[in-house]
């Protein structure tokens, strides 16, 4: 347990949690909605400081990063809780569990595994990663422990990714910006009936501020949509997200990813192949430069091809680099400049 950053008392030992735009106001005694910040007599503390899930190693492209150091490996490593409550979680364990118990801290000692931050980092170098990826669940959660590895990892010369839900607050944005080299963002709807009632009374427009906020601050960024049938891939609405998209910018990568029942949602079919081509074109005709299928096998829809030529530039086998052809960051056939971090 650790005293939190990005709080603020209020009157009566209550204290107004900035972590998320959930912005908590937590009474004496009380959690978050991520059920892992803790009002202690009138003081916010992180239940999870220290306490790690994972970590593993992962190839970058996992997270889904494709545009980022492509073919090197990224240790992977979260806690428990989240300040969502997804009904499709793939990691419901690890995110929800917690929420029900009355002593979480018995939990997260019996599911984690107890890291410092500074041997997360010496743990990414003895296994030759380049980065570290904050991820599983949603590092605002434990933004106190992520920042403490992030600072002590581009110390070490190590990048940083999270992949997140993009409900960060601009209290932690600012706090974690200059430390931040990646991020992958998920993009579950374009509605904001769908944040309230599937993802748990969440908002759709601060997930739109941050990919906005992100790309500007020059930090890498690509989006990751679920697709689910019956939910959220309407052509309507999966063109209203690749337009958003690439409004923001066309070279930001689009993965779009295949459902599979889980959690809440086992009475849902999979994803098919079809609908995810078709979102897949969606993408495209939008004139997004690079739009990827997850969850599928899937070669060509995997791969970088050229927006200038088309020529195949990188190609994968599901998450992992096959080849990449790719000359300083630039088309070898046509001289394009490929965006990405090479």
């Amino acid at each position: 347990m650790r005293k939190a950053k990005l709080f603020k008392k209020l009157e009566d030992n209550r204290v107004l949690c900035q972590a998320c735009w959930r912005y908590c106001q937590i009474t004496n005694g009380q959690r978050g909605a991520c059920s892992v910040r803790e009002n202690k007599d009138g003081q916010l503390y992180s239940l999870v400081y220290g306490w790690a899930v994972g970590p593993s190693l992962d190839p970058v492209e996992k997270k889904p990063l494709f545009h980022f150091l492509p073919g090197s490996k990224a240790l992977s490593f979260g806690t428990l809780g989240c300040n969502f409550a997804c009904q499709f979680c793939q990691n419901w364990f690890q995110s929800q569990g917690v929420k029900q118990e009355k002593e979480p801290l018995r939990q997260i000692k019996q599911y984690s595994k107890k890291f410092t931050p500074k041997q997360l980092a010496s743990l990414a170098l003895k296994k030759n990663c380049a980065s570290i990826a904050y991820t599983y669940n949603e590092p605002a959660v434990f933004i106190d422990y992520a920042l403490d590895t992030m600072r002590l990892a581009h110390l070490k010369g190590l990048k940083n990714i999270f992949v997140t839900n993009g409900y960060q607050s601009p209290e932690s944005f600012r706090l974690t910006k200059d430390h931040l080299d990646a991020v992958n963002i998920d993009l579950k709807s374009f509605r904001d009936d769908f944040y309230r009632e599937v993802c748990g009374g969440a908002k759709l427009a601060p997930v739109l501020e941050n990919i906005k906020k992100y790309h500007q601050a020059g930090i890498w960024t690509e989006v990751t949509t679920l697709v689910i049938s019956g939910e959220n891939d309407s052509v309507k609405e999966l063109t209203q997200m690749a337009k958003f998209i690439k409004k923001v910018s066309p070279d930001i990568p689009w993965h779009l990813s295949a459902f599979h029942p889980d959690y809440q949602m086992m009475d849902r079919k999979p994803t098919s192949r079809e609908k995810l081509i078709k979102a897949y074109q969606i993408g495209q005709k939008a004139g997004l430069n690079y739009v990827y299928l997850g969850n599928i096998a899937s070669t060509k829809n995997a791969s970088t091809y050229c927006p200038g030529c088309g020529q195949e530039l990188v190609k994968r086998d599901g998450y992992f680099l096959v080849r990449s052809s790719l000359k300083e960051g630039q088309c070898p056939n046509c001289g394009q400049e490929i965006s990405g971090v090479w």
